[in-house]
C-alpha cells in the first residue's frame, strides 16, 4: 500500500473482524458499502440486517474510516455497552494501523443517568421543611434504601464516570432519585460548589472530543425537542435499533401531570414565594385534584369545561410563582440555589403540561390514564412525530437507521412513513431521499426454525381464560423438555399461563417481575429444561442462543389495546386522511412486535427450533399475510402432530449433546 493510497474497506472490515473474533459474513461487506455510500454521498439510509449479521462492525467501519465525527444512538444499554466494552476499542486497535489515526470515542446519556456530587454531599432539598434533609441520615442503615445510599457513597470515592448502569448491582430508583439531578435541576457547573469534578459534565467534555459519541435514542430525542443542543455537532448520525425510535421519541415528547407531581410543586415553592402566589398554586392544585379523583381513564376528544378552568388556574399559578421564584432571595433557606432550582424545575414543569392542553393542538392526543398504585394522571402526546423527526433528524447530517425489523410487510415504505419519509424513490424538497438495503441474514430459517400457527385454536376474545390455548401451550412445552420462551400480549396473561403450567409440569416456570431482567435471562440460559415467561414488548433484547430457547410462543397476535388512546387516535387519523387505519397503525405495531419475537428463536448457526403462535387468525384473517411477510422466512406449518414430532425431535438431540 503506498502512502498516498487509503486503505480500501474492505481491508478495514477484514481487520475489525479478525480483532473482535468474529467471521466475514456476505451482509456485512453489502452493508459497510452501502453505509459508507450514504455517508461519503450525504444521503440517508435504512438498512435492514438480519440476527449474525454483525451489523456494529458493518457500520462502524465505514463511519470510522470516514473521519468525520459521527453519533451512534441505540435503544439498549446490552448494545451501548457492548459497543462501548467490546466492539469499538478492538476495532480501534485494529484499523489504527491501517488508518494511521486513532479514533477516539465516548459514550454520552442525559444528566439524570449520572451521580450529582452535589446531591450526594449537601443532601436533597425536601419537600415538607425548610432547607435540606440528608437521605443518609435519614433512611436506617439496615433498610433496603439505606444500603443502597451507604454503596453509593462508597462508590462515588471510587467511580471515574458516574454512569449509574457502571454501578453492579444497581439500586433502586429510589436511592437513586437521592444522588441524581434532572437537566432542570441542575444548578450549571458555574454555580455548583462540585462543577469541576462533575461527572456529567466531565462526559460532555470527552464526548465533544470523540470521534465517535455512543448514545441512545432518548437523548438524542431531546437533543432534537428541546431546540438546547446537548449532543456535540455531527456529521454522521446512525441510529441502530431503529424500530424503538419512534417510540422512545414519543416518550420523551409527552406531558403529563399527576396530584402528587402538583402537590410536589405546592411544597417545593411554598417557602420561596410570598403566600399570595403560593396560595393561588395551592388552590389550583386542590381543584385539579378533586377533578382527577373523578377522572375516567380514555380520550379526551374535546377538554370539558371544569378541566379547561382548573388546568388555566394552575398555568396562571404557576406562571406567578415562577417569576416570583426568579425574583427573590432568601439567606435562611440552606443552600438556597438548589433548593430553588428544584423548585422551579418542577414548577415549570407544570405550567408548561397545562399550557399545552389547554392551547389544544390538533396535533395533539390528551388523555386520561389510572394506575391502580399511583392513581390518576393527565397526559398528552404528539398524534404523530413523524414532521418532528423528518424536520429534525434529517436536516444537515447523513442518517443511517438499522435494525433487524425495518421490512414490514415485505417493504420499508411503512417504517419509513413513521420517521417522516415519503416512500422510496419518491422524496422532494419537503421530504429528504432515502435508499432501503435489506442484507438479509446468514441463518438458513427454512431449514432451522417452524413458523407453526395453531389453526384449530379458538379465536382469543377481548377477556377470559382460553383454555384450549392454555392446554396447547402445555402440550408444546412438554414436547420441547421446556426451553420455552413464552411471549405474551398482557402481563396479565403470562401470570396466568404461569400459574396453570407450574400446577400441570414438572418444569421450572420463571415469571417477568419475579426477578431482574438480567438474572432472569442468566437462569433461563443456565438450565435448559427452564421457561421464562413474560410480555413481548419487553423481550426485545433477549439474546440466548443455543438449546435453552427451542421454542418461542406468541399467545395471540399482539394489536394495540382498543381502549389506547394515542394508537386509536393515530388510527383515526390515518382514516381521516382516507388511509387504511388498521394496517397503517394496528397491523404495523403487531407486526414489529411479531418479528421482535420471532428473532428470538435462531441466534446462531446451529440454533434450531419453533416459533408457535397460539391465534389462529394469523392463519385465516385477511391481514396474516402482511404479519407472516414480516416474519423470518421459516418452514410454515398448521399441523399440531408435525410440530410436537419436532419439537420432541430437536429436545432429544439435544440432550444426546448432554445439553
Amino acid at each position: 500500500m503506498t502512502a498516498s493510497s487509503s486503505p480500501s474497506l474492505t481491508d478495514l472490515l477484514h481487520a475489525a473482524v479478525t480483532a473482535v473474533g468474529g467471521t466475514e459474513r456476505p451482509g456485512q461487506v453489502t452493508m459497510a458499502e452501502a453505509v459508507a455510500e450514504a455517508v461519503d454521498g450525504d444521503s440517508h439510509l435504512l438498512v435492514q440486517a438480519g440476527t449474525g449479521t454483525g451489523k456494529s462492525l458493518g457500520y462502524l467501519v465505514p463511519a470510522l474510516a470516514h473521519g468525520e465525527r459521527v453519533v451512534v444512538a441505540t435503544a439498549t444499554l446490552a448494545l451501548q455497552r457492548q459497543l462501548v466494552e467490546r466492539d469499538l476499542p478492538r476495532t480501534v486497535d485494529a484499523l489504527q494501523p491501517l488508518l494511521r489515526r486513532r479514533p477516539q470515542f465516548a459514550m454520552l446519556k442525559g444528566r439524570s443517568n449520572y451521580l450529582c456530587l452535589h446531591r450526594l454531599h449537601e443532601g436533597v432539598p425536601q419537600d415538607e421543611e425548610e432547607g435540606l434533609f440528608d437521605p443518609f441520615e435519614a433512611a436506617a442503615p439496615s433498610s433496603k434504601l439505606g444500603k443502597d445510599l451507604l454503596r453509593l457513597r462508597d462508590w462515588a470515592d471510587e467511580t471515574e464516570t458516574g454512569d449509574r448502569d457502571d454501578l453492579t448491582p444497581g439500586v433502586s430508583d429510589r436511592a437513586w432519585s437521592q444522588v441524581s439531578v434532572t437537566s432542570r435541576e441542575c444548578l450549571g457547573a458555574s454555580k455548583c460548589a462540585y462543577g469541576a469534578e462533575c461527572f456529567a459534565e466531565a462526559s460532555r467534555e470527552r464526548a465533544k472530543l470523540a470521534d465517535v459519541v455512543v448514545t441512545n435514542h432518548a437523548l438524542l430525542a431531546i437533543d432534537a425537542i428541546e431546540g438546547a443542543p446537548v449532543l456535540p455537532g455531527h456529521e454522521v448520525l446512525i441510529v441502530d435499533e431503529a424500530h424503538e425510535l419512534v417510540s422512545r421519541v414519543t416518550g420523551v415528547a409527552t406531558g403529563e401531570l399527576t396530584p402528587g407531581q402538583v402537590n410536589r410543586a405546592v411544597r417545593r415553592a411554598a417557602k420561596l414565594v410570598d403566600e399570595k402566589a403560593a396560595d393561588a398554586l395551592q388552590t389550583a392544585a386542590e381543584s385539579f385534584e378533586r377533578l382527577m379523583e373523578l377522572a375516567l381513564p380514555g380520550r379526551l376528544e374535546e377538554i370539558p369545561d371544569d378541566l379547561e378552568y382548573a388546568l388555566m388556574a394552575l398555568r396562571d399559578a404557576a406562571r406567578t410563582v415562577i417569576s416570583a421564584i426568579g425574583n427573590t432571595r432568601d439567606k435562611s433557606v440552606q443552600d438556597e440555589d438548589a433548593v430553588r432550582k428544584q423548585a422551579l424545575a418542577s414548577v415549570e414543569n407544570i405550567h408548561a403540561v397545562a399550557e399545552r392542553i389547554v392551547e389544544g393542538s390538533e396535533y395533539d392526543v390528551v388523555w386520561y390514564e389510572r394506575h391502580d398504585r399511583f392513581g390518576a394522571s393527565l397526559r398528552v402526546a404528539p398524534l404523530s412525530v413523524s414532521g418532528l423527526l423528518r424536520e429534525k433528524l434529517f436536516s444537515e447530517r447523513s442518517v443511517v437507521l438499522t435494525s433487524a425489523t425495518l421490512k414490514l410487510g415485505g417493504d420499508f415504505n411503512g417504517v419509513a412513513a413513521s420517521l417522516g419519509l415519503a416512500p422510496e424513490g419518491t422524496g422532494g424538497a419537503e421530504s429528504p431521499e432515502w435508499k432501503g438495503v435489506d442484507v438479509g441474514s446468514p441463518f438458513d430459517y427454512p431449514k432451522q426454525g417452524i413458523l407453526y400457527v395453531a389453526r384449530h385454536l379458538s379465536q382469543p376474545g377481548r377477556e377470559g381464560g382460553r383454555k384450549d390455548m392454555l392446554d396447547e401451550l402445555a402440550e408444546l412445552v412438554e414436547a420441547a423438555g421446556g426451553r420455552t420462551l413464552g411471549l405474551f400480549s398482557s402481563m396479565r396473561a403470562a401470570q396466568a399461563a404461569a400459574e396453570e403450567l407450574r400446577g400441570r409440569l414438572d418444569v421450572p416456570i420463571l415469571l417477568q417481575g419475579e426477578e431482574t431482567l438480567g438474572e432472569l435471562i442468566r437462569n433461563f440460559a443456565a438450565d435448559a429444561r427452564t421457561c421464562l415467561f413474560g410480555t413481548l414488548s419487553l423481550w426485545q433484547g433477549v439474546d440466548v442462543p443455543g438449546p435453552s430457547c427451542q421454542l418461542v410462543v406468541m399467545d395471540r397476535v399482539p394489536f394495540p389495546r382498543p381502549d389506547d388512546p394515542l394508537m386509536s387516535a393515530r388510527q383515526k387519523a390515518v382514516e381521516e386522511a382516507g388511509g387504511n387505519g388498521f394496517m397503517a397503525v394496528a397491523a404495523t405495531h403487531a407486526a414489529l412486535l411479531m418479528a421482535q419475537g420471532a428473532g428470538r428463536l435462531v441466534r446462531a448457526s446451529g440454533d434450531r427450533g419453533v416459533v408457535a403462535v397460539l391465534d389462529p387468525r394469523l392463519a385465516t384473517a385477511r391481514y396474516g399475510g402482511f404479519l407472516k411477510s414480516s416474519l423470518p422466512d421459516f418452514w410454515y406449518t398448521t399441523d399440531r402432530n408435525q410440530v410436537r414430532r419436532s419439537l420432541a425431535a430437536i429436545d432429544e438431540a439435544a440432550k444426546a449433546e448432554g445439553r
